[in-house]
């Protein structure tokens, strides 16, 4: 598509026309949770020459757009200008910036959880087992789970054709039930009479134990054996359950035999699920087997963005980034932090401060990921944060623009990974311990009287973790 760009005129566009044909060209080679995150709110402020500055709304995307998209900014801009542009700068703008702060949206509640509402609606998705809120609208879709959502969407399209039976796996509270229930949400807007069985493979073994006990079965066969869909979670549950595997294996093969679909999930592939049948475990991967990962920094901050316009609620994207860079491991957490947030505001009917909300988020991440953390990754945080070299870092200029970061360097080095003052003054370019002692002592100080200062610091914090999730 970049191809075409030539064809545009834009001698005659101003600054803020050129930015908006640009984005409209870049929105085209990234996902929307990626562009919604990272270029809302930038702005070209200057384009002189062959150099351009970009406003952005805080420090912490000035790094990711400097780590992640300048190359694509850099070509796309290019393209449109018809000149070789030899930097880009992004600056933070301060009319993007804002204090920290948690508000109450008044906006309405989105519409799918509206028009869901209804008793009739309501009565048959309990029949069913369907949860309202797990629907494709509401999904967000990252690099981690792409596939799984791809295979969903072509099963909703073709059930029973496309990929038959469906295997989803990966780690707890990573979307897989989402994706279960929205295919047999999407089945039902097609044909309101498709028959639907979402169940948790315990219940599955619950009914056939209870079942047999009090010879039922035939009530059984006809609740598993007589539905145009079945969804089973957390098929595992069969391990070592020989019976049962027995029971579920026939209901499989009575289903696809007569092209009618099936999709499990479960925490692990096929082939490694203990104690199963190994028939059993090759019927599993007739179809598509597809894996779920944990969501990466851009998707995390799109789900929890999501999940405030679920729930009515607004947070400051600061907050909203801090969440998502301390919580990476699954989705059920991120919500879980809002939620605590949320109780939090209504139980006490006053706004959470920020520092109550890093507390929140320890609660859910108590062991962080500060063990990780070395030098490296601090060095080049605040490089990244002052645009300096690594040699301005080392060196032995006392000029203030480059003194200070490597003041604050030194405090981090002593605070976040508890290095001794003699081995971060060995480090940066072997400096007196003495001097580091100052320079903590100082910084430190500063954090207690400076709230720019203060700011700062959690920035950089922010990015030495961002730069950790980014791997």
């Amino acid at each position: 598509m970049l191809g075409e760009i030539n064809n545009i005129e834009t001698s005659h566009l101003n600054n803020g026309e050129l930015w908006q044909t640009a984005l409209g060209e870049l929105e085209l080679t990234l996902s929307k949770a990626n562009f919604t995150t990272w270029f809302k709110n930038t702005s070209i402020s200057s384009l002189e020459g062959n150099r351009v500055i970009i406003g952005v709304p805080n420090n912490f995307t000035k790094t990711w757009l400097e780590r992640k998209y300048n190359d694509e900014i850099k070509k796309t801009l290019q393209k449109l200008t018809q000149k070789s542009l030899v930097e880009i700068i992004y600056k933070v703008e301060p009319r993007y910036t804002s204090n920290i702060n948690v508000v109450i949206s008044k906006e309405p509640a989105s519409s799918f959880a509206t028009n869901l509402e209804t008793p009739q609606k309501k009565e048959r998705l309990n029949k069913f087992g369907l949860n309202p809120k797990y629907i494709f609208d509401n999904y967000i879709v990252g690099k981690g789970n792409e596939l799984a959502h791809a295979a969903c969407q072509a099963v909703a399209a073709r059930p029973g054709k496309a990929y038959n039976p469906l295997f989803l796996y990966g780690g707890v509270g990573l979307g897989k039930t989402h994706l279960l229930h929205a295919v047999g949400h999407e089945l039902l807007k097609k044909n309101a009479e498709t028959n639907i069985l979402y169940v948790t493979c315990e219940k599955f073994v619950n009914d056939y134990t209870n079942a047999i006990r009090f010879k039922k079965m035939k009530e059984f066969k006809d609740k598993y054996r007589n539905v145009d869909l079945l969804l089973v979670d957390d098929i595992q549950i069969l391990t070592g359950k020989e019976g049962t595997q027995e029971e579920f294996f026939h209901t499989y093969n009575e289903l696809h035999q007569s092209n009618r679909q099936i999709i499990v999930t479960c925490d692990k592939a096929p082939k490694e699920i203990p104690g199963l049948e190994e028939r059993l475990r090759s019927r599993l991967e007739w179809g598509m087997v597809a894996d779920i990962s944990s969501p990466d920094l851009e998707t995390r901050i799109a789900i929890l963005e999501s999940k405030c316009q679920e729930k009515k609620y607004n947070l400051d994207k600061r907050i909203l980034q801090y969440i998502a860079i301390n919580i990476q491991s699954n989705i059920r957490e991120l919500e879980g932090v809002l939620t605590k947030i949320i109780a939090y505001h209504q139980l006490r009917n006053d706004v959470p401060s920020f520092e109550i909300i890093k507390n929140i988020v320890s609660g859910f991440a108590p062991t962080r990921t500060r063990k990780n953390i070395n030098s490296k990754h601090l060095i080049e945080a605040i490089c990244d944060f002052y645009n300096l070299e690594l040699e301005d870092i080392m060196g032995k200029t006392r000029e203030k623009r480059i003194s200070e970061p490597r003041q604050i360097l030194m405090y981090l080095m002593r605070e976040e990974i508890k290095n001794s003052f003699p081995s971060i003054g060995k480090e940066l370019g072997g400096r007196d311990h003495t001097t580091v002692m100052h320079a903590c002592t100082k910084i430190k100080r500063e954090i207690e009287n400076n709230i720019q200062m203060k700011q700062d610091m959690e920035t950089i914090k922010q990015n030495v973790y961002n730069l950790m999730a980014s791997g």
